[in-house]
Parts: C-alpha cells; structure tokens; sequence
C-alpha cells in the first residue's frame, strides 16, 4: 500500500500550486482592482468642453463624470435627481461660474459643501471680454486684440505661459463677488484660455488627490502642447476666409473671432434664452444685405427656422456651429473636435459663398 499510495502523492502535490495559484489570485486581482477605483477622486463637471479638459488631465486615474450632456444646452438645463447626487457625492467639481451655469449656483451651495469647488471663469491668465451689445455689431478696429472685463488690456498669449504651480489651489466661496455679469463666458473658444483652465485644474486636482499629482502634471503638460499644436492648425485653417463676414445665431463666438481675426457681422440673438421678436430678425436681415454677409449660422439646441428668414430673399447660405459641442461625445479629445468642427464649418460655408 505504502508503494502505491507513493507515486499518487507525488503527483497530487505537483498539481497542488497549479490549482491554488489562480485561486488564490483571483481575490487578489479583484481587490487590486477594487482600491485602483477607490483611489480616485469623485469629480464632476457642468459642460462637455470642461470635462473634456478634466478627463484629458485625468487619464490614468479616473473618469469625472459631466451634467449637461447630450445635445443639453447649459443656459436652459434643469438639474436632474442623479446631477444632485453625483453633487453630493463629489470630492472636487469643476463648472465656468455663474454667469454660465446659473442652474448650478443654487445647488452648488445645498450640496457642494463638502466638495472643492473650482469656478473656470477665475483661472489666473484668463482673457475675458466684455458682452457686446445689440444683435447687429460693427467690424473689430484695430485696437488691442483682447481686453478684460476689468478695462485692463491683456495680451493675446497672456495664457500661454500659465504655470499650474501658481493657479489658486483655494476652495471658492460662492458668496464672494463675481464680475459673471460684465463678460462673455464662453471663454473656451480660444484654446488660449483653455489652457489658463487647464493649469486650474490641474492646480485643484494635485491639492485634492495629492497621490496622483505626477500623473496629473504629466497629463497638463500634454494637453498643453496638444493645445499650442491647435492654435496653430486653427489659425491655417480659417486664413483664407477670415475677411468674410458672417453672421451667427447667438454671440457665443468673440474668442475664436478675437483668437483668429474673423469678421463676425453680428448675431441672431444676443441670448439663446430668448427668441428674438420680429424687429430684431428685420435687423439682422438688413444688416446680411448691407455687409453682403456670406454665411448665417444656425445651432444644433436651438430653432433653425430663424436662420431661413435671415437668409430668405439673400445671397447668403446656412451654416451650424456647434459652440457647447451638443452634437459630439464627450470625452478628452472632444475640445479639439469642437475647435476643428467651427473652423471647419466657417471655412466650408464662407470658401463656398
């Protein structure tokens, strides 16, 4: 018996550390996955060009998660019940400010308590221009190509050369004093400005979630010459056509006109929240004649019926642009899809009219 029994436990323990190794891995693995999850942090994002900037950052680490999405417009969304729990639930929430997101504000202050805060629209090295008034504007002189809300003249690289390392790293208190009412929010239309946002993300992501900081930085500095890289394709593309004037449904574009010296000839409406009354549209149908305006630009959230009586009885085509990126997927290469999809729409249109 001793000889038979011999050669069995031989083989039994040559089989034994080929059946226990994948068992006992396997709850490894699982809890190895599990505390990569964990370790990162909970963040949220108002729109898609700002998550597409945080989840470019983000790599590597997690995915934040977005509250207006789909075709959802930020200047007429209503918060949704999982938007108020992903709020509760964040450890870091990036959004432009008020003057965008008004939807959020309120929220915000109920249950981003526990959160850092980070409103885009104070980014140290932002350009930021005044709101324009009226539908129908007169042609940029020759003037200092940007100017603050404040009055002071900044230069157009004023951005560039924003260092992460001095971005406010400070949780913002809704009470202080905004100047959201004096400028226009659509400050990611030049990638200038996205880059000033970049490094205050990466500054508020390294202070909530130190552990990750070389990975973050790593990422920033990427996307900042993915950035740079851009401008410069941007500035190629729209070249041949900038001197066409042009006129779009809302005036959300005064950064990428500023950036690249387009001739915008004015807007639709100067709110998409309000649909312009019969005078303004007879105004702005005035005006595609007068400057022989080759283009009118619908947007995809909004009526396009409008642009077809601009354009009625002209010359002028119809064009989209897509300013919020409704049409696109969210995602970290979304903010260069929107850059090129604008350019490309303007040259397209205005090379064929």
């Amino acid at each position: 018996m001793k000889r038979a029994l011999g050669p069995a436990l031989k083989i039994l323990a040559l089989r034994m550390p080929a059946l226990a190794i994948p068992v006992l891995a396997i709850p490894t693995l699982l809890f190895s996955g599990t505390m990569r999850a964990a370790d990162a942090p909970v963040v949220v994002t108002s729109i898609k060009p700002i998550h597409s900037l945080v989840s470019a950052i983000m790599q590597g680490v997690g995915e934040p998660e977005l509250i207006v999405d789909g075709a959802a417009s930020p200047h007429t969304y209503n918060l949704k019940p999982s938007n108020a729990r992903a709020l509760q639930d964040a450890k870091v929430i990036f959004w432009v400010g008020p003057g965008l997101e008004a939807f959020l504000e309120k929220p915000l202050q109920a249950l981003g308590r526990d959160a850092s805060i980070a409103a885009l629209d104070d980014a140290p090295g932002l350009v930021k221009l005044p709101f324009r008034e009226g539908g129908a504007f007169e042609p940029h002189d020759d003037a200092p190509e940007h100017e603050s809300a404040s009055g002071q003249h900044d230069e157009a690289d004023a951005a560039h050369d924003a260092d992460p390392g001095h971005a406010s790293d400070h949780d913002h208190d809704h009470d202080h004093d905004h100047d959201h009412d004096t400028f226009d929010t659509h400050l990611w239309l030049d990638p200038m400005n996205a880059k000033a946002m970049a490094a205050m993300i990466t500054t508020t992501l390294v202070a909530a979630d130190p552990a990750n900081a070389l990975t973050y930085q790593g990422n920033a500095k990427a996307l900042d010459d993915r950035l740079d890289a851009l401008d410069t394709e941007i500035k190629g593309m729209v070249a041949p056509v900038k001197d066409k004037p042009f006129i779009v449904f809302h005036d959300a574009y005064q950064y990428f006109e500023h950036r690249y010296g387009i001739r915008v000839a004015g807007s639709i409406t100067v709110s998409p929240e309000t649909i312009p009354g019969a005078e303004r549209v007879s105004e702005i149908h005035r005006k595609v004649g007068e400057l022989g305006a080759t283009c009118v630009f619908a947007e995809p959230q909004f009526e396009p019926r409008l642009v077809n009586v601009v354009i009625e009885g002209t010359r002028a085509k119809s064009g989209v642009l897509d300013p919020e990126a409704a049409t696109l997927k969210a995602g970290p290469d979304l903010y260069f899809n929107l850059m090129r999809g604008i350019a490309n729409s303007m040259k397209d249109c205005l090379s064929s009219a």
